[in-house]
């Protein structure tokens, strides 16, 4: 059959493009190779956060008395948590296969590979091809665990993200390589559950990208809890001929080894590129990534790319935008649609981590903002002072935002806390409608909640604060 569009890969880059394709009265054919939804779905995204339920309600039995609820013998069965994390996963993804039927969406299961233009071979599990066309192709494969070579991934002792989610025993001890969301969450949910876990960090700070003073309030957090956190640090070796996995640790002090039952790399991701026809057809890459114009198109006319095989962040909320932005503007090509999609801005997008505290922000940090030449207004509030979270008891952390002085341009947010995962999409839109600080002052938030926080930190950034 011939298509409009062929979307290869059903990420939450590719479902999303598909059926925005469809809604705009186009033919469309999504092609995977294993399960509708992709990584972020079965094996990311949605399973992790279960996981991390799991451990936040393990860890409210375990301080139930700070509520005045009184519980004894609290434990947990490993095995059910894990199960109930791919329960959910499993619905999630039979949501998928419904909205593609809904959306009258044709779905091919098989490996896709570009084989011309406007074509797409398709292999599947039985090792059977057909050849599938479309005049266009929206390439939406993803990405999967980075692997270094001191630490070759075997699945069993050393593992990677997906194998994480899905042992068969808890290990008593776990060393975590990398800090970056990732690593971290995974070193927060194995600790909750008792394993002993150190988390092995290359750059000077865990969760590198953040803000400075979020990674040192979460480092304090994540040692409290008892883990023990090496920045600054590199792994040279692993051994795993022993009984568990012996890693040799390179840092400033010297070098150490460590040992534990399981290593975990969480050192970044890698897109997937290879054997899906780039390099036959002419398309372009760059630093392990598809080059592509501001709409997703690669430079073979008619093929896109999106999501974590081409350049933006590897987070799954751009992939989703990217992927309706393509599908509309293949349809401004053909007629379908009036209007040209708004570019993505790259600057303006959350980044979410979800371990406890969890830590959110978006737009410029404050040394960013003045490597850049802002000269800045920066306002904090903790959760300490606000009435919701201490009735909550949860009082860690604190939200920081930071202002152009100049204009009261909204540069940049950043929070640690309980619920700020939630929180950050104010800062978003408001920085999306170029909100100042004098609107957000005057936009009466609902008490007792979280995110009166945000309007006491920019007060506080203008001398006007009143809970602290």
């Amino acid at each position: 059959m011939a298509y409009d569009v062929i979307v290869l890969g059903s990420g939450p880059g590719g479902y999303p493009a598909a059926i925005r394709a469809s809604q705009l009265g186009l033919k469309v054919a999504i092609v995977e190779k294993e399960s509708l939804g992709g990584v972020c779905l079965n094996w990311g995204c949605i399973p992790t956060k279960a996981l991390l339920k799991s451990a936040q309600v393990y860890e409210y039995l375990k301080h139930s008395a700070d509520y005045g609820i009184q519980s004894s013998g609290v434990s947990h069965d490993f095995g059910a948590v894990i199960k109930r994390s791919r329960g959910v996963a499993d619905k999630m993804s039979k949501g998928v296969q419904f909205l593609m039927k809904k959306n009258k969406i044709d779905v091919i299961m098989g490996f896709g590979k570009v084989a011309g233009k406007g074509k797409l071979e398709v292999t599947a599990a039985d090792g059977s091809k057909q050849v599938v066309e479309a005049k266009y192709i929206i390439i939406a494969t993803g990405a999967r665990s980075r692997q270094l070579p001191a630490m070759p991934i075997d699945g069993k002792k050393i593992i990677g993200y997906r194998e994480a989610m899905v042992l068969p025993q808890q290990p008593k001890s776990m060393i975590v390589v990398g800090s970056g969301a990732i690593g971290v969450e995974f070193a927060d949910f194995y600790n909750s559950m008792g394993t002993k876990v150190t988390i092995v960090e290359f750059m000077p700070r865990v969760v590198p990208v953040e803000d400075e003073e979020i990674s040192k309030e979460l480092e304090k957090h994540l040692k409290r809890k008892g883990i023990t956190i090496m920045t600054s640090a590199e792994v040279t070796k692993t051994d795993t001929t022993g009984a568990g996995v012996k890693a040799t640790v390179k840092s400033a002090s010297g070098e150490s080894v460590l040992e534990a039952d399981i290593l975990l790399s969480a050192v970044g991701i890698q897109s997937n590129l290879e054997g899906i026809g780039l390099e036959e057809n002419g398309i372009k890459t760059e630093k392990g990534k598809i080059v592509v114009d501001k709409y997703g198109q690669t430079s073979v006319a008619g093929i896109f790319a999106i999501g974590d095989c081409a350049p933006g962040q590897a987070l799954a909320h751009v992939a989703s935008k990217e992927g309706i932005n393509t599908s509309e503007y293949i349809a401004y090509l053909e007629k379908k649609s009036t209007h040209l999609p708004e570019a993505m801005d790259y600057n303006n997008i959350p980044g979410c981590t979800y371990c406890s505290p969890e830590v959110a922000s978006v737009g410029y940090t404050e040394k960013a903002a003045k490597e850049a030449g802002y000269e800045v207004k920066v306002g904090k509030f903790p959760f300490m002072a606000s009435g919701k979270a201490s009735a909550s008891g949860a009082t860690e952390g604190f939200v920081k935002v930071v202002f152009d002085a100049k204009y009261g341009e909204f540069l940049g947010a950043h929070m640690i806390g309980q619920g700020v995962t939630e929180l950050i999409a104010e800062v978003v839109t408001a920085r999306k409608l170029e909100t100042t600080n004098h609107e957000l002052l005057n936009a009466v938030h609902p008490h007792p909640t979280l995110s009166e926080a945000v309007k006491e930190a920019v007060a506080a950034a203008y001398g006007e604060a009143i809970d602290i």
